[in-house]
């Protein structure tokens, strides 16, 4: 039976993976890792999968995950971006025509904004400073001392085979941003703030990062728990009038 005579309900596995496509773009948490310990534990097991072990790979993933950036602006940092007192990363405007600048993908890349750096992410960055001679210096690059792309990434740590084996077998490198946001929203970061940490055009975009089971629950339960509490005002019980 060739490809083309197969009968397309008797083809297995594209349920899954539809649903998963739904999951991302309905609910785009659904695929970030819980907490900065699965990225951190991935981190290391990206690195140790390289060629020479290069712990700059794992670093470029804890950067995008703990900034909610993507890789190609992580690539890009420069000494000059960061504010180390204000703990504040600017994330520059990035174009085909800047040197080293990311191509453009409909808005990807094109608004520049102004992200916090988690505690987590504090002695990473302030090493990464110390040991860049100017300003104007990327603060991650590859082991040559080139750009990193989702591409060089996923190649150089053999990124699916690692994901596999620690359950995040659907994680793609893309997915790092959704786990900065993820983390923000659950922190309690307001929805426009976290508009423009985030760099989106549509307000609409950030909330689909605002889906918190628990809140939800516990904003239905709030009411309820109200309600039995405000005593009925004083006066004759409500009678049904017949017509």
């Amino acid at each position: 039976m060739t490809a083309s005579s197969r009968n397309p309900a008797r083809v297995v596995g594209w349920q899954r993976e539809y649903r998963l496509a739904e999951d991302e773009l309905d609910d785009p948490r659904s695929l970030a890792p819980p907490n900065w310990q699965a990225v951190a534990t991935l981190a290391d097991a990206l690195a140790k999968r390289s060629l020479g072990r290069f712990a700059g790979w794992g670093e470029v993933i804890k950067f995008a995950a703990g900034t909610a950036a993507r890789i190609g602006e992580v690539s890009g940092t420069r000494k000059a971006d960061i504010d180390r007192e204000a703990r504040i990363w600017t994330v520059r405007q990035q174009t085909t025509a800047a040197p080293g600048g990311l191509v453009d993908k409909g808005t990807k890349g094109k608004r520049a904004r102004r992200v916090p750096i988690i505690e987590e992410l504090r002695p990473l960055v302030a090493a990464r400073m110390d040991s860049a001679d100017e300003d104007e210096t990327r603060l991650f690059t590859g082991p040559r001392g080139g750009q990193i792309t989702t591409a060089v990434l996923r190649d150089a740590t053999h990124w699916d085979d690692a994901v596999k084996e620690l359950g995040l077998e659907h994680l793609r490198r893309h997915d790092l941003r959704h786990t900065g946001l993820t983390w923000m929203a659950d922190a309690g970061v307001r929805v426009h703030v976290l508009r423009k940490i985030a760099g989106h055009g549509s307000l609409t975009t950030t909330q689909r990062y605002l889906h918190r089971p628990a809140a939800i629950d516990a904003a239905g339960a709030s009411p309820s728990a109200h309600l039995p509490s405000v005593a009925m005002a004083s006066g004759p019980p409500l009678v049904p009038q017949r017509s």
